[in-house]
């Protein structure tokens, strides 16, 4: 289906299997046909190009709010606004909602975020008073979302485009990592930092580093995000 249509399609969960819907024209059903040897056609409802929308909704942790555009932050809050159609996550994912569980009982200070995707943790980090706050990823596309993402926002974040595995990263007061586990544990030897958030993996994985012990893991939905400190 990412080679027929890279522009995307939706999968539907049934009690009997997973449903491939493709949104296309009929050169595309015949693909599917020539693909799979049988696909069924649907007329597509009537407002189809906004009800994406529908699954983006607000999220709220502590202090902060993190929503798209089209949504009305709540009153006194920290709104951390971000565009869906750039992708990356959303806040919305429970990895991202445990690392800013995390990160807004921390001291303030620097902050390094590793795999910034669209930036709602390093925009959160500053809107809670972090600073400064630098945005890795080794995706040029993340970089130019964190980019717009923060601007939109207003604060200042410094974005640069890194392969965090293999370049050596900047020191910081707080290094935050949501990516997947084999990532976080290549990351561990090379972070400079008094404080470590690691996430992106199950509740049954236990990283480990070196010289770093664990202070603090929250839990939500089977993932884990946990905090260490330097030893």
């Amino acid at each position: 289906m990412i080679e027929l249509f890279p522009e995307g399609f939706e999968e539907i969960e049934h009690a009997d299997g997973v449903e491939l819907v493709a949104y296309t024209d009929a050169s595309g059903e015949e693909r599917l046909w020539h693909a799979f040897g049988a696909a069924r056609g649907a007329e597509v409802a009537e407002g189809w190009e906004d009800a994406w929308r529908s699954f983006h909704r607000p999220v709220r942790v502590g202090r902060l709010w993190i929503g798209p555009p089209w949504e009305e932050p709540d009153a006194g809050v920290l709104a951390v606004v971000v565009d869906p159609g750039r992708a990356f996550g959303t806040g919305s994912h429970p990895t991202t909602r445990l690392c800013l569980e995390l990160l807004d009982g921390l001291p303030t200070g620097s902050v390094l975020d590793v795999g910034c995707g669209s930036g709602v943790l390093s925009i959160a980090a500053a809107k809670l008073g972090f600073g400064p706050v630098t945005a890795v990823d080794v995706e040029q596309a993340a970089v130019e979302a964190t980019r717009a993402n923060a601007e939109a926002n207003g604060v200042e974040i410094d974005v640069l485009r890194l392969d965090a595995v293999t370049e050596a990263l900047p020191p910081a007061d707080l290094v935050i990592a949501n990516i997947a586990l084999e990532a976080v544990e290549a990351l561990g030897p090379k972070v400079d930092a008094p404080r470590f958030v690691t996430s992106g993996y199950l509740q049954s994985d236990e990283p480990r580093f070196p010289g770093r012990r664990r202070v603090e893991r929250r839990r939500a939905e089977g993932w884990a995000a946990d905090l260490f400190e330097r030893i």
